[in-house]
């Protein structure tokens, strides 16, 4: 075999190498890759008790319940399906009824989600104190930052556009 044939086995044998090795850590991923289950999703799959996920959904308003010793009961819900959760701990400051979380923990034998880790999401139109009060700072801050996607603008706003006024 020449220096050539040798070095295209040798480059050929490490890409058959590679590709097998992206295969098998993709396929015991295939679960892993969606970054939270929602409680129909959860349904569907038919998850078996002790199995380690992830949970993600809107806290179910009225069913925030506050215990002993740091012990908080809710439930999660995605609009067709809740799921009851127990955490024990502190929880965010973004966490309130209404607001998007994201639990890690399992189910347990009675099918409540025991979560060890809660996170709270915030929407796209969050914004941190300091950087809004540093844009108002510098005449940067537009009145609609605040508002919720697709809500009507302010009428000031819609009647100096439909003037065709320009900021």
């Amino acid at each position: 075999m020449t220096r050539k044939q040798r070095r295209l086995t040798m480059i050929g044998g490490s890409l058959a190498v590679l590709a097998a090795a992206a295969v098998l850590v993709l396929n015991a991923m295939r679960d892993s890759i969606v970054f939270f289950s929602t409680p129909t999703m959860a349904a569907e799959k038919q998850i078996p008790p002790g199995e380690r996920f992830r949970l993600g959904g809107l806290v179910q308003a009225g069913s925030l319940v506050r215990g002993d010793n740091l012990a908080v009961n809710f439930s999660i819900a995605d609009g067709s399906a809740a799921l009851p959760v127990a955490y024990k701990g502190i929880l965010p400051d973004l966490f309130r009824e209404g607001q998007g979380v994201v639990a890690e923990g399992m189910l347990d034998a009675a099918g409540v989600f025991k979560a060890d880790t809660v996170l709270a999401k915030h929407d796209e139109t969050y914004m941190p104190k300091d950087v809004a009060d540093a844009l108002k700072k510098q005449g940067h801050w537009k009145d609609d930052y605040g508002a919720k996607p697709g809500s009507a603008a302010a009428p000031e706003q819609t009647q100096r556009t439909s003037k065709g006024a320009s900021r």
